[in-house]
């Protein structure tokens, strides 16, 4: 599968990229559904989710994961607690309209000097996971901008507080985060190294892939396997190990989606982008080792 708004912004975007590709499923993150603004799935309006939900049924396209913006890197403790109850409020009963088992959470951006999880973030990703738990879905956090993102040990930890919290494994995030589990000047972190330490409580991956630039102090993206991701060899090991869990592909090649400059992306160049991306990963995946390919 895809998350949704990397093959474009609009609901039609997403469901023709997926299907072009043979595929039947989609993450779902953010969507414009006809005469809506975007906006992420959980917080679009009622109206405009039940037109998306009734497209997605005749499509035969099913929603395997949220891809909510809960506790997301826009958020710091500062922010109100309520604005994640309410999104968690909305979250619930629209994924199980659709039957999606899993929603990608986060654990709220850490301060510029962060090198410890405070512990009012372990007690609301707590609370959160309970809150999914009980109504039977499965929470999953990303290693990104976020507390349990600062480490794999930041990300033990949160697992460890959190009983029933499930990890979604981006192979591309470490390769810009800095390893906050270490002294400064932090380096970055190594996805292999990451993924290792994580592997047995990850249910859903995000193949993205990216080279660090120097020169402007971020990551270049790029096709997957051919950056600093280790993309191949964490694919290998996870279907050599028995991973049943859901790929999904993230390209950030034209739509960086906490990048401003780059949402005003052709919604053809994003959708061709995202059909050819799942076409190279489609093409690696063939040729991993027999083992692994079972």
């Amino acid at each position: 599968m895809g998350i949704g708004d990397e093959a474009g912004a609009s609901l039609e975007s997403q469901i023709s990229a997926v299907r072009e590709l043979g595929w039947n499923r989609l993450e779902m993150r953010g969507v414009q559904v006809p005469g809506y603004e975007k906006a992420n799935f959980h917080d679009i309006p009622d109206a405009a989710f039940d037109r998306a939900a009734a497209a997605l049924r005749e499509s035969g396209v099913t929603v395997h994961c949220f891809g909510s913006t809960i506790m997301n890197w826009a958020k710091t403790v500062e922010t109100p607690w309520t604005v994640t109850q309410e999104e968690i409020r909305r979250c619930i009963p629209r994924m199980q309209q659709l039957g999606a088992k899993y929603v990608r959470i986060m654990s709220l951006k850490p301060s510029d000097e962060a090198h410890a999880t405070p512990k009012v973030v372990l007690d609301r990703v707590r609370e959160a996971t309970e809150r999914f738990l009980d109504a039977g879905l499965v929470p999953v956090h990303e290693n990104c901008m976020n507390h349990g993102g600062m480490s794999w040990q930041h990300a033990l930890e949160l697992l460890d507080k959190c009983p029933g919290l499930k990890w979604v494994f981006d192979t591309a995030n470490p390769v810009f985060n800095w390893d906050r589990s270490k002294a400064r000047p932090w380096p970055r972190q190594d996805p292999w190294e990451f993924w290792e330490h994580v592997r047995d409580h990850v249910v859903h991956l995000h193949v993205k892939d990216a080279t660090w630039n120097p020169a402007k102090k971020d990551a270049d993206y790029n096709w997957p396997g051919e950056g600093q991701g280790r993309v191949r060899d964490i694919l290998a090991d996870a279907v050599a190990r028995g991973y049943a869990g859901g790929v999904s592909i993230e390209p950030h090649m034209v739509v960086v989606f906490h990048d401003a400059a780059s949402k005003a992306a052709p919604e053809e160049a994003t959708r061709a982008n995202f059909v050819e991306y799942g076409r190279r990963l489609e093409a690696l995946i063939a040729t991993l080792p027999p083992a692994a390919a079972k």
